[in-house]
């Protein structure tokens, strides 16, 4: 966790779900929505709001349609070389989805023993940089645990958590989140398809992943049925 008055430059790296239409090259700056219209920019305009003067620096380097072969690819690049001194990680849902939407490209599909290896080299990446993380687990907007791509998708969270708690790193258990918002909404009113939230979708995660990363300091809600 992080101290929002301390200065820090906190990077969200992972697939469309944190790009959100974010500027390029890099996903930051004062104008035009830079750091996209997703979770991201909610985090920093919940922060700025409820902490104001807080010194935390946001940078948006999602890129859609990534698996977590692409995020290791560039994390060097999109990550370290930033200078990043926090890292929120969140990627996994195209590990999955192309199991299912590309069932014959077998060269696109990336297994569960892949996913963990390929997550475990850009943690240790971030470690030997000395950058702190907070990983955020996959999620499917679908209540029924049974349904295929949801069972499938809870597999590669549990290696999400099971890193993070290896790793000791923050752990943004997003699915969690959705699974207590989907106690009380249909799956359609936050996804259409189940993956890519809506607005209200996307502020669940940013209470999600804002406690993970500040802890104490982040602004509290509280759900009622």
């Amino acid at each position: 966790m992080i101290d929002p008055m301390t200065p820090h430059k906190l990077v969200f790296i992972g697939d469309s779900i944190t790009d959100a239409n974010r500027a390029r090259p890099v996903g930051e700056g004062v104008i035009d929505r830079p750091l996209g219209d997703g979770y991201v920019a909610l985090m920093e305009a919940i922060l700025t709001a409820h902490a104001p003067g807080h010194r935390v620096r946001f940078v948006n380097m999602g890129v859609s349609g990534n698996t977590s072969r692409e995020l290791a690819a560039r994390f060097a690049t999109d990550v370290v070389n930033l200078g990043a001194s926090h890292v929120v990680i969140m990627i996994g849902v195209n590990d999955v989805w192309r199991t299912y939407t590309r069932a014959n490209w077998l060269d696109w599909q990336i297994s569960p023993l892949e996913f963990e290896t390929t997550l475990k080299g850009v943690l240790h990446c971030a470690s030997v940089a000395g950058i702190g993380m907070t990983l955020a687990t996959p999620f499917f907007i679908e209540p029924d645990r049974e349904e295929a791509m949801r069972a499938r998708m809870d597999e590669y969270g549990d290696i999400v958590r099971r890193l993070a708690a290896q790793e000791q790193s923050g752990l943004a258990d997003t699915q969690a989140a959705f699974d207590g918002a989907l106690s009380r909404l249909h799956p359609m009113q936050l996804a259409l398809d189940r993956v890519h939230v809506n607005l209200a979708g996307h502020m669940i995660l940013a209470h999600a992943v804002g406690a993970a990363v500040f802890g104490a300091a982040w602004p509290r809600i509280t759900a009622t049925a």
